[in-house]
């Protein structure tokens, strides 16, 4: 069995790391860490777990993880993995980062949006983790940057239509709508529930930290580059994203024309579902599931393409996503661990 370790286990994405590792097949949890909860059972944390993790939470030790772990993801904040994980690569382990430190190619980019990059060294070798656009260059990874949630979203529709130069990249406008969750764990004023509940809002808006990371990886597909407006929003449920995506085709296409460039994309990528006929993506058809619906409408009259997408914020925007990463460089089922079916309701 192949021996994993989650560093960050008690925020919502290393939570929900471990509980689809808890189901994977090739696998076996034997480290957690947890600044916060070191020396508590991790069911203790999260009762949902008794009976399925044993483990506890320990202080983070870099000597314990390496001699306990051949896969490690860091389910950290920003800024702290560029600090584990040189060591963690020095010393011949497998790494899926989930915060941005590994995302940008290009470090002032980085730098501009976030702070200081202390391993610039290993952004040329690290691959960035959107399973269904760089599948090939995974299988080969030693450290994968595991994407944002929001870029997920926006990034699996666009890039098909981007690539056969169907749509102009001059007029996206991305508009995305995401659960609580999304905020992380720890305490804050937005995410209070009085705060929260009955309300819905835009925020960060035209400042969001995500949309370099967008621009970037459309700018490569594309061949060009590609600026987006991105509007996130915050809506009061749990978890879940729904994105609206406008653009404008680049020619008279037909629907047909949308439906057969996605499809033919996505051929054989058992994690994206192309809506059929009429229905179109609901954050409640994908929740606790890997999977990515993918659903548009051609507006003729008004010569306007729109696409809509639906993943869970939590799983195919984050743990999902990383553990699916994992399969890749192992050489594993891409859909070990992760064939789990959506509630119907």
């Amino acid at each position: 069995m192949i021996r994993v370790g989650v560093i960050g286990a008690t925020g919502y994405a290393g939570a929900e790391i471990v509980r689809i590792l808890c189901g994977h097949p090739e696998i076996t949890l034997t480290i957690l860490t947890s600044r916060q909860y070191a020396g508590v059972n991790f069911a203790g944390v999260f009762p949902s777990m008794e009976g399925s993790v044993s483990l506890l939470c320990e202080e983070l030790s870099l000597d314990r993880v390496c001699d306990n772990a051949d896969v490690v993801f860091t389910a950290l904040p920003h800024k702290m993995p560029m600090e584990l994980v040189p060591e963690l690569i020095r010393r011949g382990k497998k790494v899926i980062d989930l915060s941005a430190d590994f995302r940008f190619k290009d470090a002032a980019t980085y730098e501009t949006h976030y702070q200081p990059h202390t391993a610039k060294d290993l952004l040329e070798k690290t691959v960035y983790g959107l399973c269904e656009i760089n599948f090939d260059k995974i299988k080969d990874a030693d450290l994968v940057g595991a994407p944002g949630c929001y870029p997920t979203s926006v990034l699996l529709p666009l890039v098909p239509l981007l690539k056969q130069g169907l749509i102009d990249p001059n007029s996206i406008v991305a508009d995305s709508k995401s659960g609580v969750s999304g905020a992380g764990r720890t305490l804050s004023l937005a995410a209070h529930f009085c705060e929260a509940n009955e309300s819905f809002k835009a925020y960060k808006v035209a400042e969001h930290r995500h949309n370099p990371e967008m621009e970037e990886v459309l700018s490569l597909e594309a061949g060009e580059p590609v600026k987006i407006t991105f509007v996130p929003h915050l809506v009061p449920m749990s978890r879940g994203i729904l994105t609206t995506i406008y653009a404008n085709p680049v020619k008279d296409i037909t629907s047909a024309d949308i439906r057969e460039c996605i499809t033919a994309f996505y051929s054989g990528r058992p994690f994206i579902r192309i809506c059929p006929g009429n229905r179109l993506p609901n954050t409640m058809h994908v929740r606790g599931t890997n999977y990515c619906d993918i659903g548009f409408r051609l507006d003729e009259r008004n010569h306007r393409l729109i696409l809509i997408s639906a993943i869970d914020n939590l799983v195919k925007g984050a743990a999902g996503q990383a553990v699916q990463n994992m399969n890749i460089m192992l050489g594993l089922d891409e859909t070990a661990g992760l064939k789990t079916v959506p509630f119907p309701v």
